[in-house]
């Protein structure tokens, strides 16, 4: 029998990159989203507002899957109501489920805020010593990553299902439309920078371009994810889920400027962040989507300038340790200059960037 997947989030850059994951493994895909972009092809595409509870559970009715997957949240004006929107989100589903979800795994995407806390926490309470290993558990601060797990864990409980929990670090991989992507955005900003002649400048703090770093290419995590799907030593277990290599941004940037041509600065004496600069790009955007015919002239579809600032800007090292999901028996690895490079070719190939080569 085909196994069956529901991915909840599946539009996004992790949703996206799992869904082909899973279809390249011989599962049937379904995705649950609000719809506002496409599913991949070769998905079923629910459609739902995910904090309508009845709505929830009529579209998925007739679900039953093998495999469900947690890569969705909203972000609200505040933790508080970051807490209640996206634990409802997740709460909505396992309960429109239910009784089906009986020896089935369920698996949750959460990330290294886990460690550091929420945005606002940044740089305000102890951060655990680097690398960030699973055993180190929660921060004593309000966090909506903590709330999702409890209502995972809850329904597990419930409904006896089995679970993992998956904490990558900055996401890179492909999704238009989706503007929760360092690569992504690095890839506009650059582009802005080589068409107006503009320096290509670091935007974050000194600690992130001195010190160690990783990142986490969406198709390795997809790999993690449908590999704890079916591997019993991922059952009820937590997971780190970076590429495998460290670097630090002294090292990368300049990487990342030669790919596009640009000249690059480092971190010198402050911050440059990328919202503060940015202000009037969507004008310059437009000009260089209408000159090359570029598929989306829109740069808020695009990029999301205050969540890069925020990853690149953080004011602590932060790197993890992948000990615990290679002792499990998930060995993937992705060099990192790989994964932004062949991210920026397939933006190139979908004329999201231009190719000028």
């Amino acid at each position: 029998m085909q196994k069956k997947a529901l991915i909840v989030g599946i539009s996004g850059v992790i949703g996206r990159a799992l869904a082909e994951q899973l279809m390249h493994e011989g599962w049937a895909v379904s995705g649950l989203s609000r719809g506002r972009a496409a599913v991949p092809e070769g998905c079923t595409g629910l459609t739902a507002d995910l904090m309508d509870a009845a709505a929830v559970r009529e579209a998925l009715q007739a679900v039953q899957p093998d495999a469900l997957f947690f890569s969705v949240w909203a972000r609200q004006e505040n933790e508080q109501a970051n807490i209640r929107v996206n634990s409802a989100m997740v709460r909505h589903v396992i309960e429109a489920l239910g009784n089906r979800l009986q020896g089935k795994h369920v698996a949750l995407v959460t990330g290294l805020k886990h460690y550091l806390g929420p945005f606002e926490a940044y740089g305000k309470g102890v951060v655990p010593v680097t690398p960030f290993r699973e055993e180190q558990g929660r921060q004593p601060v309000d966090n909506f990553y903590y709330a999702q797990e409890d209502e995972l864990f809850a329904g597990a409980e419930k409904y006896a299902y089995r679970w993992s929990v998956h904490r990558p670090h900055s996401i890179v991989g492909y999704a238009v439309g989706n503007a929760m992507n360092m690569g992504q955005t690095l890839a506009v900003y650059a582009t802005l920078c080589r068409e107006n002649g503009w320096p290509f400048i670091f935007p974050g703090s000194a600690a992130q371009w001195n010190g160690v770093s990783d990142v986490t290419s969406a198709s390795l995590l997809a790999e993690q994810l449908a590999w704890a799907a079916e591997s019993p030593a991922a059952a009820n277990e937590d997971f780190n889920a970076v590429n495998g290599d460290v670097f630090r941004w002294s090292w990368l940037w300049p990487r990342l400027a030669a790919y596009f041509g640009v000249q690059w600065q480092g971190y010198a004496t402050q911050i440059n962040p990328l919202e503060g600069r940015m202000q009037d790009a969507d004008e310059a955007w437009k000009a260089i989507a209408s000159r090359y015919d570029l598929c989306e002239s829109d740069i808020n579809k695009l990029v999301s300038w205050w969540h890069t600032d925020a990853d690149l800007g953080r004011p602590m090292e932060a790197f993890t340790d992948m000990s615990k999901s290679r002792k499990a028996g998930f060995t993937g690895y992705c060099s990192t200059l790989d994964a932004f490079t062949q991210l920026f070719d397939r933006l190139k190939q979908e004329k999201v960037i231009p190719d000028t080569v």
